[in-house]
């Protein structure tokens, strides 16, 4: 497994402009609520008896991946994606019109927003050379924000980002 430095630089070749970067913020949650919700759908045993859905166990796979990466910034990262969560669940219990609605509006729209960004920046998303990067994206945001706050840069080395992006032509037409 590539350590949470590997990850973040690899991400952030594909997330140099601040515009990009600006409306994942809006996009990624957007997706991430979307995801949620899709996933919401699909419950175990009875909503009364055990309230938990697919979206559950999929959000504690990937909290404990985060948690492999880096401890504090999973537990730092979990009160903006736990809110998503449950959020998703309850619209998830809503009729299937409002919560289909809810569920095409988010995706459509953040994926639209963060497209947007990368055109604005001229590179492809992270995902269109590894499906996987879509869990790094609400990782990358705390990093990001983290970064900003002046903690943890050394995670989003901008030369090493640089060299990363110029050396595999990453994010080119």
């Amino acid at each position: 497994m590539l350590t949470l430095r590997q990850q973040m630089q690899s991400y952030g070749a594909y997330h140099r402009d601040p515009r990009n970067k600006l409306t994942h913020y809006f996009g990624v949650p957007l997706v991430t609520f979307s995801l949620f919700l899709f996933l919401g759908w699909f419950r175990f045993v009875h909503p009364e008896v055990l309230p938990i859905s697919a979206a559950t166990p999929f959000y504690l796979a990937v909290l404990v991946y985060y948690f492999r990466l880096d401890r504090l910034i999973a537990l730092i990262q979990l009160p903006f994606t736990l809110p998503l969560l449950v959020a998703a669940d309850w619209v998830a219990k809503q009729s299937l019109a409002l919560s289909f609605s809810a569920f095409l509006v988010a995706f459509v729209l953040g994926w639209i927003i963060q497209l947007v960004g990368h055109a604005i920046e001229g590179r492809r998303p992270a995902l269109a050379d590894n499906i996987l990067q879509v869990f790094n994206a609400p990782l990358f945001l705390t990093v990001e924000a983290l970064a900003h706050a002046g903690f943890r840069k050394d995670l989003l080395e901008a030369e090493a980002v640089e060299e990363l992006a110029g050396s595999t032509g990453v994010g080119s037409h």
